[in-house]
């Protein structure tokens, strides 16, 4: 039982810098989604 209250800041913290790891990515793939439909427009 003496394990549990030690790990979970440290599970909570890992989470966290997921959901940021994941947000960044998330925001790097829609900048190159806007970038290939802009290529796609100018391509017409």
């Amino acid at each position: 039982m003496t394990l549990l209250p030690k790990t979970l800041p440290l599970l909570a913290a890992l989470l966290l810098a997921a959901c940021n790891t994941v947000e960044g990515a998330g925001q790097d793939i829609t900048r190159a989604g806007v970038a290939i439909q802009q290529e796609a427009r100018a391509a017409d």
